[in-house]
């Protein structure tokens, strides 16, 4: 009858380890497994393809691309994720401020109004990606073999913050680990736009850069906030609009 950890009932766990080594089958391994495992991926496809262009002009686009030895279907791909991925915040922030109408009390420094100020730029950074794979000659409306990944990596984001059980500190914790793809994603992005000589859109890419910075830095601190943890206050960019938190520096201890 014991469905709990092994230490609430020692005197029964002392017994049921407590086995003549004779009557216990050999140990085994993962050999068996672990072929059967390589044998699959041997024979596996790739998770989906590239589209073709979407347009006479993006073929054009892609070919003269190609002749001056930048990879413009990588970069698709990486847009593609990104796409898949600001969708996805959007919605991560929806339901956030959907559990912080309810249960939001004020002990924390985030606001109704910084939550809004954020879904907003998330949205925006999807429209952002949508015009910049539009640009290049593709559908923003394909999913890309990087996209494909992408949402099924947030799968479990989104289940924790649709989770009516989840805390605000539990659900800032998986929007924590959002913010930090995010901005590693849109470091990518920089580099690829910067690579192929798109300077317009590796600007363009700079400035949503930034704003996921900011993002990180005041959901670090509601998080830390929620823990219990009081951090010293670091600069942020200055043109950083909105509510600016004091964000994350060393730690200490909550007075």
């Amino acid at each position: 009858m014991n469905r709990t950890g092994i230490m609430m009932s020692p005197i029964a766990s002392k017994e049921m380890q407590d086995v003549d080594p004779s009557m216990m089958a050999p140990p085994g391994d993962e050999s068996a497994l672990a072929a059967m495992r390589a044998e699959y991926i041997a024979s596996a496809d790739m998770v989906g393809s590239m589209p073709p262009p979407a347009s006479v002009s993006g073929a054009v686009q892609t070919a003269v691309a190609m002749l001056k030895g930048n990879h413009p279907a990588l970069l698709l791909d990486k847009l593609g994720e990104r796409l898949a991925f600001e969708r996805t915040g959007t919605r991560l922030y929806d339901a956030l401020i959907t559990k912080c109408e309810v249960m939001l009390d004020g002990q924390i420094s985030m606001t109704m109004a910084d939550l809004e100020r954020i879904r907003a730029e998330e949205a925006r950074h999807f429209l952002l990606v949508s015009d910049a794979i539009e640009s290049l000659g593709g559908d923003p409306t394909t999913q890309t073999p990087c996209a494909d990944l992408a949402g099924v990596e947030s799968m479990g984001l989104v289940q924790v913050l649709n989770d009516p059980r989840t805390t605000i500190s539990q659900s800032l914790h998986a929007i924590l680990t959002a913010e930090l793809s995010d901005k590693a994603g849109w470091e990518t992005l920089v580099a690829l736009a910067e690579d192929q000589g798109l300077d317009d859109l590796a600007a363009e890419f700079t400035v949503a850069l930034e704003k996921e910075r900011e993002h990180l830095g005041l959901v670090t601190t509601w998080f830390d906030e929620a823990l219990g943890m009081s951090y010293g206050e670091v600069e942020i960019p200055a043109d950083a609009a909105g509510s600016a938190a004091p964000q994350g520096g060393g730690a200490t201890p909550a007075a």
